[in-house]
């Protein structure tokens, strides 16, 4: 069945049940998934040749406001239409909605080549879409070698629930905000048992969308639960990852509950993670990163796989950590990594391997929960072929714990520790802009940079609190 027949038959379905509408819907670069509804006859022509945006969406930002220099779009642009197309693999049907959503990928620019070898349309410049950022990144590792490797990936969340709306935590001011359960019960039998109806509400709307999770438990706090996405591969796996965080934070809502995915919402509790299992493997399936007679179970495709990780995390930390609120987690002692190193089994380093056969992998333990998958798995995707290339070896493994060897550490592999040493550190790769494209790099770097002048520009509750009164 060719793609128009496929198209026409889907049409044909939704019709006969009575659907009037579909949803589409992207994430932008700070990982929003932004959408709307489109009326049947609107699918259809999108099923023909593809649709426009507008391109403020890649011109503003979490708060929609938009970036101050002239970039990507801007009104030296005029904000035309952005070309994307609907990706129809990525069906999803909305039961609580009525009726299905696709997910969209914004389209190169006139006349460039993809990966893939197809030219398409487009405007004059190539937006800025963070699922084409890991499309184009697959497609490359994928081009190494005669290999064929594909990545298979899995993220899991920590996020609080709060017995909160949207109005409530405004009109608090975000202080004070009542967690659905007290007190620190990791793991717990009783909470699971007490909200079971909960618990397992989400495992059903997440099955029942195809973002299924291997597992849902409470974590150490107020509150805060964390869930297992199933891996999948190649753009599966981040796609169910953009979609989750909408799906857990509607789910709650409905529920006069609210769900946060930041990084860190309060000092007085442990961060939200947001960790990346990854492994590469080859057409017939077969887990490269498994090597039964190796140390660890490690091939030398992982090492060197793990190798590219160590080179480019430091360089490339912005990716995996885009928000101000990102670097109150990425301190010592608080379950989150401050500088490149790995260890096996350790949960104190930024990469842990994970031993066991068909299920060998990496487990990249620095983006928050805050982190855009699409940009996490791009990151990861380009820094381990990077390392295939280059027959990178890894440094020896951390035994123990790694913040202690912190001090010891050459300053290019420790973290940087603020958004806007991260950006400069990003702005001034090399091996970003060959990765990734300068024209990527150049519109990251200015969005980072104008997250960060953003809080410059206010004054926050600490700064009240310190000086208002003693200075």
């Amino acid at each position: 069945m060719g793609p128009a027949e496929e198209a026409a038959q889907r049409l044909a379905k939704y019709r006969e049940q009575g659907c009037q509408r579909i949803k589409v819907a992207f994430t932008d670069v700070d990982g929003v998934l932004r959408g709307k509804y489109l009326s049947l006859d609107k699918f259809a022509k999108l099923l023909e040749g593809g649709g426009g945006w507008c391109d403020c969406v890649f011109g503003w930002d979490i708060d929609d406001a938009l970036y101050d220099r002239p970039g990507y779009t801007g009104w030296h642009r005029g904000f035309p239409d952005a070309r994307y197309r609907l990706q129809l693999t990525t069906e999803r049907w909305l039961e609580d909605e009525g009726c299905p959503q696709f997910l969209a990928q914004f389209e190169a620019a006139a006349g460039e080549t993809t990966p893939g070898g197809e030219t398409t349309p487009g405007g004059e410049a190539t937006p800025p879409c963070p699922r084409r950022l890991l499309s184009d990144a697959l497609a490359a590792l994928h081009a190494h070698g005669d290999l064929g490797l594909t990545l298979r990936c899995g993220f899991e969340y920590e996020f609080f629930v709060f017995a909160e709306t949207a109005h409530s935590v405004r009109a608090k001011g975000y202080r004070e905000l009542t967690p659905l359960s007290p007190g620190n019960f990791g793991y717990s039998a009783l909470r699971t048992a007490t909200h079971s109806e909960l618990f397992g509400g989400l495992m059903a709307a997440c099955e029942a969308q195809r973002v299924p999770l291997e597992g849902l438990h409470t974590e150490t706090g107020p509150g805060v639960w964390e869930a297992a996405l199933a891996p999948a591969d190649g753009l599966e796996g981040a796609d169910r990852a953009a979609l989750f965080k909408t799906l857990a934070k509607s789910f709650f809502a409905r529920r006069e509950l609210l769900a946060t995915f930041m990084a860190k919402w309060s000092m007085a509790v442990p961060g939200q993670s947001g960790h990346f299992h990854c492994s590469l493997i080859d057409p017939e399936s077969r887990n490269r990163f498994a090597d039964d007679q190796a140390d660890y179970g490690m091939s030398l495709l992982q090492r060197q796989a793990l190798a590219g990780v160590m080179r480019h995390l430091p360089q490339w930390l912005v990716m995996l950590a885009p928000s101000i609120n990102s670097y109150t987690r990425l301190v010592p002692g608080a379950w989150a990594p401050t500088a490149a190193t790995w260890g096996v089994e350790n949960r104190t380093a930024a990469v842990r391997v994970i031993p066991g056969g068909a299920g060998q992998r990496l487990e990249i333990r620095v983006p928050g929960a805050d982190s855009n998958p699409y940009l996490v798995a791009a990151a990861m995707a380009h820094a381990m072929r990077l390392g295939l290339e280059e027959g990178l070896e890894p440094p020896a493994p951390v035994i123990g714990n790694a913040y202690e060897l912190e001090a010891g550490l050459p300053a290019a592999q420790r973290f940087p520790s603020t958004l806007r040493e991260a950006t400069a550190r990003f702005a001034a790769c090399d091996a970003a802009r060959d990765a990734f494209g300068a024209d990527w790099v150049a519109h990251y770097v200015q969005s980072r940079d104008w997250e960060s002048r953003e809080y410059e520009r206010h004054v926050n509750d600490w700064q009240l609190e310190r000086y208002f009164e003693l200075i």
